[in-house]
């Protein structure tokens, strides 16, 4: 069976199930590896940081800011210890320290700030600024509080996110849990409740995206073919939404690219919208005489795997020209591409 790209446009349309199912047969499932991203925490790193806690805090015997304090400049990642204990998002964390201590760490600082944790080991040992130092013990204090407090009482239909095994009655159940008496199956279920990786995913999601855009970009740039790569959330005159790369040039395009992997359908939906959009912009202007591109699609991950139409969708709009990981080495010689390698003398 041939492929999408390979085909006419009578074929692909007698023929339209067939060339989805040849796609969804290249289309590899993309979750269960990620990339490990300038910041991914080793287990050897996190346990540091952890056994800096316990011991600063005497066993967890002494919790409270200021032997947290002192763990965070002996290993700043301790600042990521603590926020796992309880249990939010640095966002979250931020909006905490917000609500109880009235410091305001805006949601885009509070990521930062985790971030610089778990890359710079000293990063609390130097000399902060006013405004950081107090924004941190604004975190430490009101996470402090609220580790030490525990759960509140249960209420129908709630479920408090401090009722977890080693923070559900306070500081008894943390110091049972650094006692290493937790059960396995306790272990397993709070995983289950939190997903493994999640946080780690959540943080290096754009870098998964963009594996697809790096490899259209390194195979453009050793063909030697006149591109442009627009970067994110850029504005370009005459398009609702700028696409992934414009080939040569967004001013006269000859070809227009989208790319993307995903695991969601969410986020595959809306690619699929770009891509549809594009498509009716690509028709204006042939009905209105004007020079039109190609339409090329890049796609792969489980979230383009989901829905049949979707896919039908976007290969109508590219007229097939639907590439994935598996046959992105065919890129060039399937597309208008082509027209732009620079010939041999």
């Amino acid at each position: 069976m041939p492929h999408p790209f390979e085909v006419g446009g009578d074929y692909l349309a007698s023929h339209i199930d067939e060339m989805v199912d040849v796609t969804f047969a290249d289309i590899q499932s993309q979750f269960l590896v990620m990339p490990r991203g300038q910041n991914f925490v080793e287990f050897r790193s996190f346990q540091d940081a952890y056994e800096a806690l316990k011991q600063e805090t005497d066993a967890f015997a002494r919790f409270n800011d200021e032997t947290v304090w002192s763990a965070l400049k002996r290993n700043a990642l301790t600042f990521v210890v603590v926020r796992t204990m309880l249990g939010v998002s640095p966002p979250e964390w931020a909006e905490l320290a917000k609500a109880e201590r009235e410091v305001d760490v805006p949601q885009n600082v509070a990521r930062q700030l985790d971030a610089r944790c778990r890359s710079e080991v000293s990063y609390f040992a130097r000399d902060l600024s006013a405004l950081s130092r107090r924004r941190i013990e604004g975190l430490v204090s009101v996470a402090v509080e609220y580790v030490t407090r525990g759960a509140p009482p249960e209420t129908a239909g709630a479920v408090h996110r401090l009722n977890k095994i080693d923070t559900a009655e306070g500081l008894t159940s943390l110091r049972h849990a650094a006692s290493q008496h937790v059960p396995y199956a306790a272990l397993l279920y709070e995983r289950y409740l939190g997903r493994p990786f999640a946080s780690h995913r959540d943080a290096v999601s754009e870098l998964v995206g963009d594996v697809m855009e790096s490899a259209i970009e390194e195979r453009l740039a050793v063909a030697r073919i006149t591109f442009r790569k627009t970067k994110r959330a850029e504005r370009v005159p005459g398009f609702e939404q700028a696409p992934d790369f414009f080939v040569p040039t967004e001013i006269a395009p000859a070809a227009i690219i989208e790319a993307k992997i995903t695991g969601d359908d969410g986020t595959a939906r809306d690619k699929v919208s770009r891509v549809l959009n594009l498509a009716t912009m690509r028709e204006n202007r042939e009905r209105a005489g004007q020079a039109a591109f190609e339409l090329i699609a890049c796609v792969d991950g489980r979230g383009f795997r989901v829905r049949r139409e979707d896919m039908r969708k976007i290969l109508i709009a590219t007229r097939g020209k639907v590439f994935t990981l598996a046959t992105l080495d065919r890129l060039i010689e399937h597309t208008r591409l082509r027209e732009f390698l620079p010939r041999p003398s």
